[in-house]
């Protein structure tokens, strides 16, 4: 199954336009690889998604050609979740 579609059925990203676009932006790897919308996943794959102020890292469970929104989740396991905090940097004059 393609990474975008694999994306969308599990809801981790709400629209398969947005999982090409943030694939393909280089921010999901599989495997510790950087992966396009286009890449095979694999039951058994290890996904981490860099969203705007958070990691998450998921392993492939299921692939399944559509789900409803309750057994979305059944396709993959958290791994890890990690909140990026902001870091601002003071110049004093």
């Amino acid at each position: 199954m393609r990474l975008d579609k694999f994306l969308k059925i599990s809801r981790l990203v709400k629209r398969r336009s947005v999982a090409k676009e943030v694939s393909d932006q280089g921010r999901v790897e599989i495997n510790h690889k950087v992966a396009k919308s286009s890449t095979k996943v694999a039951v058994g794959d290890e996904l981490t998604i860099h969203y705007g102020n958070r990691i998450l890292t998921v392993k492939v469970l299921a692939l399944l050609d559509s789900t409803k929104k309750e057994d979305a989740n059944q396709m993959y396991e958290i791994m890890n979740e990690e909140r990026i905090q902001n870091s601002s940097v003071n110049i004093e004059n």
